[in-house]
């Protein structure tokens, strides 16, 4: 069977960074306050090297490597029968969502969402919770709108 066709939108890149930088930016508090207390205490330099190090991963790491095989694998498509969705980054994940299984559909969005311009999608079943992140609005609207016909037409079916 073929991967899923639909990608969710570029602009997940830049969010996904964003997030980055605010992780990194708790890190590098943590660095500059153990570089205060290393000069102030005259404390060995290990912890604040060791931070640093840290530092420098959690950037090139979070910041450039992870969104970008993140948007790479993330794909979705929506059947008439299901819903499938693909993602991770080591570890490749693919799942199937029947119609049938769908109670509802929602669209959050948060301010960073907000002002991308970007929803995410939850479907909910009765077990699980499957989410579509980082869609553009009104594909997101549109995406929201067909599941939740198809899992009517799926459950009219049964």
């Amino acid at each position: 069977m073929n991967e899923p066709t639909q990608r969710i939108s570029t602009r997940a890149l830049t969010l996904w960074r964003l997030y980055g930088i605010i992780q990194a930016s708790i890190i590098a508090l943590l660095t500059i306050g153990t570089g205060i207390f290393t000069y102030l205490f005259n404390w060995p330099l290990w912890p604040l090297l060791s931070i640093s190090t840290i530092l420098v991963l959690v950037i090139t790491l979070y910041i450039f490597v992870v969104p970008s095989v993140r948007w790479k694998r993330w794909r979705y498509e929506v059947r008439d029968q299901e819903i499938e969705l693909q993602y991770g980054l080591f570890i490749i994940t693919r799942t199937l969502v029947p119609m049938v299984r769908v109670q509802h559909v929602d669209t959050e969005q948060g301010p960073l969402l907000r002002k991308y311009g970007l929803a995410t999608i939850s479907i909910s079943t009765a077990a699980t919770t499957h989410k579509v992140p980082a869609l553009d609005e009104r594909e997101a609207e549109e995406l929201r709108h067909s599941i939740s016909s198809l899992a009517r037409v799926a459950e009219d079916d049964v």
